[in-house]
């Protein structure tokens, strides 16, 4: 069996586990996150990595290690070099992070693979989640930001449409958590940190703020998502666990322009990044070996 990694960097942390590419499932007993200081300098970036690394691979031969990597960018990643020139990871801007790796991991450059985060939360649903069955698929994450993209029977891409113009903004400032915030505090003068307080509040209140998101996800789909002409939308991060309370009122805005959708939530929220990762980069290894 092909000795498999996933791994997703995020601006705080590092995680990590060995996948089953059989089973298509995350090897549990492997699982590792850690924190990483992303504003730390390029020296604590890479020991914090290494050493999260090294924990999940240490019973593994390193010839017959394939590591997938899902990374926020800007980022070069078919050449693994990191274009992040502000905020986070500032301090290793220009750098060839697969060169690095390989290096201080004593593995071949071959071996690692990189892909967006938004690529792979999607990569994961159709690895090992919710969209197996799928050619055309758009997945949606909505969480503390919007990720989006697009799956055209081969590979995920990052469509990047967070910052889409949207309404009198861009598309993020209406379907992230921080309109939920936003929302609540114009309509109440009170605050939440998010969905999960929401659901606390009276039902009045929650139908309100529901049926505005639904209102604005609806115009998203409408005005983006469906030019792409998928066979399935599927959504993850924090909002689609509230999915049930917009439900119904996005299907009726769907059914009003005539737009045949099915939605499905994300099988494997926190995991599809790493199933995702790993996916892809079996992907791309059996793809080189047909070269």
């Amino acid at each position: 069996m092909q000795n498999i990694v996933g791994i997703d960097i995020g601006g705080s942390h590092i995680t990590m586990a060995q996948v089953d590419p059989e089973k298509r499932e995350i090897i549990a007993s492997t699982y590792v996150r850690e924190h990483v200081d992303s504003f730390g300098d390029r020296e604590h970036i890479f020991s914090a990595w290494i050493s999260a690394i090294e924990k999940v691979t240490h019973n593994l031969v390193k010839e017959d290690i394939l590591i997938g990597i899902a990374m926020p960018g800007p980022f070069d990643y078919e050449n693994g070099v990191s274009l992040m020139q502000q905020g986070k990871f500032i301090d290793i801007y220009h750098v060839n992070i697969k060169d690095e790796l390989a290096e201080r991991l004593k593995i071949s450059t071959t071996q690692i693979h990189f892909l967006n985060d938004a690529g792979a939360f999607l990569e994961g649903e159709i690895f090992g989640g919710c969209v197996q069955d799928y050619e055309r698929i758009f997945g949606v994450t909505l969480g503390t930001g919007l990720g989006t993209a697009f799956y055209n029977g081969e590979t995920a891409s990052d469509e990047d449409l967070w910052n889409s113009p949207f309404k009198d903004s861009i598309s993020e400032d209406y379907l992230a958590t921080r309109w939920f915030v936003n929302h609540y505090a114009a309509l109440t003068g009170k605050t939440i940190s998010g969905t999960k307080d929401l659901l606390d509040e009276p039902e009045e209140m929650q139908t309100i703020i529901f049926d505005d998101y639904a209102d604005s996800f609806a115009e998203f789909i409408v005005k983006y998502v469906r030019d792409y002409n998928p066979e399935v939308l599927v959504i993850g991060g924090n909002i689609a666990k509230v999915y049930p309370y917009f439900k119904n009122r996005l299907n009726q805005h769907l059914t009003e322009h005539k737009i045949n959708l099915p939605i499905k939530i994300s099988a494997i929220f926190e995991d599809a990044a790493i199933l995702g990762a790993a996916g892809y980069a079996l992907k791309k290894a059996r793809i080189n070996l047909t070269k």
